[in-house]
C-alpha cells in the first residue's frame, strides 16, 4: 500500500541537451559535457557558483580513450573548488547519475546539484568495447557485440510467444522515428519512414534489421536537481522527483531467462509500491523506455507492469503507445533516434521532466501530470527507473489528473 502522503523532496528545474550528431568534430569530450552544463544551468537561471556538488557520469573508460574523464572534465562541468563524483554503472549510467544527484538533493546535504552524463561514441570503436556479451545459448561469453546479444534476447522472447513477429518491431521503429521528427535533440531523423521501410531493411542480426537498432551519437545531457527548500523559492516550472530505483539481477548464471527482466520487473514494483500505483497503464502519463532495439519494447512495457507477460504486442496492436494513444511511449524518439550510451538514460528522465512541466514544444503529452523514466544497461541486468509527477504532492497530481479525465468525459 502506498504513502498517500507522499510529497516529494527534490525536483528537477533545469534540463540541458547538447547538439547530436554521429560525429561532433566541433568539439571534444569536456567541451561537449560542458555544452550540456551550460544549457542546464541556463534553464534553471541558476549560476555556476550557485552550484553545490557535481555528480558526473559516462560510459567505460574505453569509449572516450581517456582513464577517469571526470578529471578531465572537471573544470568545464564547474567543478573546481565543488565536491566532483563520477559514477559508472554502463548503460544506465546517466538514469543513475541522475538518481545519485537525487538523493544528494534529497537527503538535505546540498541545495543545488548539478548532474550531467555523456560519451562521445565517436572517438572509440564502440562494439569492441562492447564485443564480449554472455551467450545463453554457449553457456560463455563470446565476441558478438550488442546487436546479437539483443537478438538472443529476441528469439528467446519469440519463442515463447510465437505470435510476435517482425512487423510488430516494423511498427515501433517507424513510430519512435516519426516521434523523432518533433525533437530538434533527435539525432536520426527519417521522414520517408514506414513500417515498409522498416522491413525493406537488411539483416543486422536475426531476427533484427538495420533500423531495428539505435544508432551511435556524441551528446551530453545535464541537469539541476534541487532540494524541496530551494526548489520552492522560484515559481519556475519543475518537476517532482517521486520515486527512485536501481536493481541489478545476475549476470551469468544457469536458466537465466533475458526475456523476463527481474530487476526491471523489481524496480517498477518499488517504485509503485512507494506511490499506490496498481494499474501503471492506467496511471501514467507518458513514458521514456531505454529502447536501443525494437523488440525490447515488447519486453519492457511487461517488466514495468503495463501488461502481463507475453502481452506486450497487445499495446502495439492496439496503438496504445502512440502519440494519441492511451500511454504515449518515447515522445523523444528514444534511444532507437539518438543513442551516446553515457547520456541516453538521463535523457529520458529530462524527457520526462521536460513533458510534466508543459515545455516539450511539438511532441508535448497535453495535460501530463505523471511520467517514468527507464534505463537499462550493462549484459541487461541494470534497470533503474524513476517516476516524476507535476506537483510535490503526488496526490495533489492524481487529483489533477482525475479531474481532467473527467472533464474530458464530459465533453
Amino acid at each position: 500500500m502506498g504513502d498517500a502522503k507522499q510529497v516529494a523532496r527534490a525536483a528537477v528545474t533545469g534540463v540541458g541537451q547538447t547538439i547530436t550528431r554521429l560525429k561532433r568534430r566541433d568539439v571534444n569530450f569536456p567541451e561537449m559535457m560542458h555544452e550540456a552544463c551550460v544549457l542546464a544551468l541556463k534553464d534553471a537561471e541558476l549560476q555556476p557558483e550557485d552550484i553545490d556538488l557535481v555528480v558526473f557520469g559516462s560510459g567505460p573508460e574505453y569509449f572516450e580513450g581517456v582513464n577517469e574523464p571526470d578529471l578531465w572534465a572537471t573544470d568545464h562541468t564547474f567543478g573546481i573548488g565543488k565536491q566532483h563524483c563520477r559514477i559508472q554503472t554502463g548503460g544506465t549510467v546517466g538514469a543513475s547519475t541522475g538518481i545519485a544527484g537525487y538523493y544528494m538533493a534529497a537527503s538535505g546535504l546540498y541545495d543545488n546539484v548539478l548532474v550531467v552524463s555523456g560519451d562521445k561514441l565517436s572517438e572509440s570503436s564502440v562494439q569492441k568495447g562492447l564485443s564480449l556479451v554472455y551467450a545463453p545459448t554457449m553457456g560463455r561469453d563470446f565476441a558478438a557485440g550488442a546487436p546479437s546479444a539483443v537478438a538472443n534476447q529476441a528469439r528467446i522472447y519469440q519463442n515463447q510467444f510465437p505470435s510476435v513477429n517482425e512487423r510488430h518491431f516494423a511498427k515501433i521503429g517507424a513510430w519512435m522515428r516519426k516521434n523523432a521528427l518533433n525533437n530538434p535533440n533527435a539525432q536520426l531523423k527519417l521522414p520517408q519512414i514506414s513500417e515498409e521501410v522498416m522491413l525493406g531493411m537488411a539483416w543486422l542480426s536475426t531476427p533484427l534489421r538495420l533500423l531495428d537498432s539505435c544508432p551511435t551519437s556524441d551528446a551530453a545531457c545535464a541537469m539541476v536537481i534541487q532540494s524541496a527548500r530551494k526548489a520552492r523559492e522560484s515559481e519556475r516550472p519543475k518537476a517532482w522527483i517521486q520515486a527512485v530505483a536501481t536493481i541489478s539481477e545476475g549476470y551469468n548464471y544457469v536458466d537465466r531467462d533475458w526475456s523476463n527482466p527481474i530487476a526491471q520487473r523489481e524496480a517498477a514494483r518499488r517504485c509503485y509500491s512507494q506511490l499506490g500505483i496498481t494499474k501503471p497503464l492506467e496511471e501514467l502519463d507518458v513514458l521514456e523506455i531505454y529502447d536501443a532495439f525494437t523488440s525490447q519494447h515488447l519486453i519492457w512495457y511487461e517488466g514495468l507492469g503495463l501488461v502481463e507477460r507475453g502481452h506486450g504486442a497487445d499495446l502495439v496492436d492496439q496503438g496504445a503507445i502512440r502519440m494519441d494513444g492511451k500511454l504515449p511511449v518515447n515522445p523523444s524518439g528514444g534511444v532507437l533516434s539518438n543513442n551516446s550510451i553515457g547520456a541516453s538514460a538521463m535523457i529520458r528522465q529530462a524527457e520526462v521532466a521536460l513533458q510534466l512541466m508543459g515545455r516539450a514544444g511539438d511532441r508535448q503529452v497535453q495535460g501530463a501530470e505523471i511520467g517514468l523514466a527507464h534505463g537499462w544497461g550493462g549484459a541487461i541486468q541494470f534497470h533503474t527507473v524513476m517516476i516524476l509527477s507535476g506537483e510535490q504532492d503526488f496526490e495533489l497530481s492524481r487529483r489533477k489528473r482525475a479531474e481532467r479525465r473527467t472533464v474530458g468525459a464530459e465533453r
